[in-house]
């Protein structure tokens, strides 16, 4: 009897699971969100770049809405009785009850053509004098990276233009490679000599600055001008004084103009400067959002913070358009602290790291670019076949060079051979250099780092290597028809390298001439005791 009861309780209890899987299937089937953006709130309390909301029980996250009488803001926190909102605007104007309305939608940003040329701020909204954007497009903000699988190698360079990195430290596109070093040594020059670089190559570049004075960003702004970067380039601008609100999500608007271009087919190169102004602004935000601070007072989050950021950059497969979006994200390190808490997890979320080191700007070195320290760990699949030619070698004897020089500076008694090696080393340095704006084509570069390599300017006196490698250049340009494409192309047992080694020895005849006479002197170098 028991056992007939007991089935007929698991028959009525399987009849009313079905009935309830019935019923959710059909509401899944029918369902159509209510988002209720007639929905009204009211400022509980204002903190500086912060408000409390109340009675804004169906908003989303990451909702865009309206703050008080003109100050717009988005939902960053969703706790059980209140709203916290992050402003984009002085908070200054708000006030306690405020009116906070809806709009229903994640915040977007608008994107298109009408950008190029343009400075603007996070939002889209014009700071160059020029009027309103012209622009029909919005994309979301804080937009998904792209999947895997939508994703193809990196397998093209994006040259800088600077030969330590083209030919040491490779960046291809659709990689994300940081910058970083102290305070003024250049890391915003390599950025921005990288984006002057591509001028004629079809990849449109974002310079965004977060957190930078104006007078630095009124400087980079007119060197993209009178260099002519500005018709291929769009500014993004949020300065040290805007709502830290603004300044956290400058760099994920200015991705979401680079994916809309990326998503078309073409190129893009986006510069971030920098991010560790960035980590500052959102953890000031979630002490402020009462949010836990973890390591250095900043929130546990903050690694995903920039990954969601970094992992958007990409090369698209073909069948999608084959476009791409490389990222080069600056950091700032403090007493050459490459292992405090930001710059650990940058260089873990990037494809390599160019590190700027402060004694070397200090010794005129520039870019001040310790190669040592720096890597690329897949812009070497995208060098040019040419390069190979020059790399590895270049990258050894340079290495062994600044190994010597330490004790060289003692003065110690020194063989012939560690001699040899410290006066190629120095070559290798003098050529390495490269004043800023002055970008130089990849065949140029080649000519260049292949004489040097080779050994064939050991014997020009350190003084007067800027005349011979001018020298290099001219012979190989007036005496290989088609250079620049010729070097693109060749490879490991080209005949082009047999005819280059003679242009350059004969180009470089006069300052050995020279050099077997006067000796080779330089007062001036800074490793020499």
């Amino acid at each position: 009897m028991n056992q007939k009861h007991h089935r007929l309780e698991t028959s009525g209890l399987a009849d009313v699971l079905a009935d309830v899987d019935r019923a959710v299937k059909q509401g899944v089937e029918h369902f159509s969100p209510d988002l209720k953006t007639g929905e009204v709130g009211r400022v509980h309390s204002v903190g500086q770049g912060i408000a409390w909301v109340d009675g804004l029980g169906q908003v989303q996250f990451e909702e865009q809405v309206a703050v008080g009488p003109d100050v717009a803001g988005m939902v960053l926190d969703i706790l059980p009785d209140k709203v916290g909102v992050i402003l984009f605007g002085p908070s200054e104007t708000i006030r306690a009850g405020d009116e906070v309305r809806r709009s229903g939608r994640v915040l977007e940003v608008p994107v298109g053509e009408g950008l190029v040329g343009r400075v603007v701020d996070p939002l889209g909204r014009p700071l160059d004098g020029r009027g309103n954007v012209d622009s029909r497009d919005d994309r979301t903000v804080l937009h998904d990276a792209p999947p895997i699988m939508d994703r193809a190698p990196v397998v093209r360079p994006l040259q800088t233009g600077l030969k330590v990195i083209d030919a040491l430290i490779p960046i291809g596109r659709g990689q994300r490679e940081l910058i970083l070093g102290d305070r003024q040594t250049g890391k915003t020059a390599v950025a921005l000599d990288t984006i002057i670089n591509q001028n004629g190559k079809d990849v449109l570049c974002i310079y965004c600055a977060i957190g930078q004075r104006s007078s630095g960003t009124a400087r980079v702004i007119e060197a993209l001008s009178r260099n002519g970067a500005m018709a291929y380039s769009v500014v993004i601008v949020v300065d040290a004084d805007a709502p830290p609100g603004l300044q956290y999500i400058a760099p994920y608007a200015a991705t979401s103009l680079g994916e809309h271009f990326m998503e078309a087919g073409r190129d893009v190169l986006i510069v971030y400067d920098d991010l560790t102004r960035h980590a500052v602004a959102y953890r000031q935000l979630s002490l402020l959002l009462r949010r836990p601070p973890g390591r250095e007072a900043f929130p546990g989050d903050i690694f995903y913070v920039h990954s969601r950021l970094l992992e958007r950059a990409t090369h698209l497969r073909e069948e999608l358009g084959g476009g791409s979006l490389t990222a080069l994200a600056i950091a700032e390190t403090e007493a050459q602290n490459i292992s405090a808490y930001i710059p650990t997890n940058l260089i873990s979320i990037t494809d390599g790291q160019i590190y700027l080191s402060p004694e070397l700007f200090q010794k005129g070195v520039l870019p001040a670019v310790d190669v040592g320290k720096s890597v690329s760990r897949v812009g070497g699949k995208a060098q040019l076949p040419a390069y190979r030619q020059v790399a590895g070698a270049l990258r050894l004897s340079y290495t062994q060079f600044q190994e010597l020089a330490s004790f060289a500076r003692f003065g110690t008694r020194l063989d012939e051979r560690t001699r040899r090696t410290l006066e190629h080393g120095r070559r290798v340095r003098a050529v390495l250099r490269q004043n800023e704006r002055l970008t130089m084509p990849a065949g140029q570069q080649i000519a260049v780092l292949f004489a040097v390599s080779q050994g064939l300017l050991d014997a020009v006196p350190e003084g007067r290597m800027d005349e011979a490698e001018r020298a290099v250049i001219e012979a190989a340009t007036a005496g290989i028809a088609d250079f620049e494409d010729a070097v693109s192309r060749a490879g490991d047992g080209d005949p082009l390298w047999d005819r280059l080694t003679h242009l350059i020895t004969a180009a470089i005849g006069p300052f050995k001439e020279e050099h077997a006479d006067a000796g080779d002197t330089d007062p001036q170098d800074p490793d020499r005791p």
